[in-house]
């Protein structure tokens, strides 16, 4: 058995680098337990323990490194939730990447994802002058003094086919509210979020100070984002760059909007309805009512609650930069929620985040269950109940 190499210089970049709780971790184990890897077959489920990898991060020995170990991790925030000793797990995996990453050692898989974000402002090979070609004929405000809200819309939702109807569905919802509120457009580069958790901190610090300055000098003081990784890395990353704003995911408007009597749904659509909560929605950022509160509103619908719910949610996958990763077919966690959702007589699966739509319609597809299950985002589910 060959000797580990243990390099002190390196743990010390790690926690440097976000991932100063690792000594914290006591070995327990129950992150390995809790996490969906453990749910599914297959060589990455097999390689994957993040309690291995974090006792090799510990140490400063070689080993985590692994292409198929480092960047398996989708930052769910199961283990991390769970942590008996409140280990900051997900910030422990970004810094362990960040050491690869920034000796320009990405994975092969990802060096195009961040080239265009170097280039374009957005990790999707996006012109940035096409950054609005999502709003098509719909008539959008410009952002100024005389709007109550700046409209943040994911690159994903700019530039991911599938993805733009949810922006055009929130944005028809916010106009038939009245809300006041408008875009900046083509000057908005990428949040950052996904960047910062494959391990590109020059890249991400690059991305939201330019936001920053932007935000900044259009004044806005409110924001509305789509995207529930938009929001998390807004409220907690941006700060300390400057950015202090008032932040509200679209959800959460939406439900106040209702209750103030501005927005109702009154067309029925009689579907039996599922909802998955994404994990930056929900183990994030806290919010699990609201979209349940959102759906009870329309007429027709029968909520199905799927058994892995709220805090003990099942991830999609894609956070964590495993958007851009290639599972095969029966290693995919979204096939297990299109199996939940089956199973309970679902018509429809729900969810309020534009990775998690791309991610269970692949899973859709695989099982070969489109005609059983129609993946929706809340937002156009909405939209079609409006009179």
């Amino acid at each position: 058995m060959e000797p580990k190499i243990v390099s002190l210089e390196m743990r010390e970049y790690i926690a440097e680098m976000g991932g100063d709780t690792l000594n914290w971790c006591m070995q327990c184990g129950l992150c390995t337990n809790l996490c969906p890897w453990r749910l599914v077959p297959g060589e990455t489920s097999e390689k994957f323990n993040i309690r291995h990898m974090q006792r090799l991060g510990q140490m400063g020995m070689e080993g985590f490194e692994d292409e198929t170990i480092l960047f398996a991790c989708s930052t769910c925030s199961m283990c991390q939730t769970n942590c008996p000793r409140g280990v900051k797990i997900v910030d422990n995996v970004r810094g362990m990447r960040a050491s690869l990453v920034g000796a320009g050692m990405a994975p092969a898989s990802l060096r195009p994802i961040l080239g265009s974000a170097h280039a374009n402002g957005n990790p999707w090979s996006g012109p940035r002058e096409k950054r609005m070609d999502w709003a098509g004929d719909l008539e959008l405000p410009s952002f100024g003094p005389d709007k109550e809200y700046f409209l943040y819309v994911c690159c994903h939702s700019c530039y991911d086919p599938r993805s733009t109807k949810t922006a055009r569905s929130i944005v028809r919802l916010l106009q038939h509210a009245g809300v006041s509120f408008g875009v900046i457009g083509t000057e908005e580069s990428c949040c950052g979020e996904s960047l910062r958790k494959v391990g590109d901190e020059e890249l991400f610090l690059n991305l939201a100070q330019s936001n920053v300055d932007l935000f900044n000098g259009k004044g806005v003081k409110k924001i509305i984002t789509t995207s529930p990784h938009c929001l998390w890395t807004f409220a907690h990353e941006y700060p300390e760059l400057g950015g202090q704003w008032e932040l509200v995911h679209y959800t959460q408007l939406l439900e106040q909007l209702v209750n103030e009597g501005k927005l109702s749904f009154p067309k029925s659509l009689q579907k039996k309805v599922a909802f998955h909560d994404p994990c930056y929605l929900g183990r994030h950022s806290g919010i699990y009512d609201t979209p349940r509160n959102l759906m009870k509103q329309v007429s027709g619908l029968t909520p199905q609650e799927l058994q892995r719910r709220e805090a003990s949610s099942l991830c999609c996958a894609g956070g964590g930069g495993r958007i851009w990763a290639e599972a095969p077919v029966g290693e995919r966690f979204g096939e297990l929620r299109i199996q939940d959702a089956v199973a309970k007589g679902a018509q429809m699966l729900a969810t309020a985040c534009p990775y998690c739509v791309n991610m269970l319609t692949d899973a859709c597809k695989s099982l070969e269950k489109q005609d059983d299950l129609e993946i929706i985002e809340l937002a156009e589910l909405l939209a079609e109940a409006l009179p």
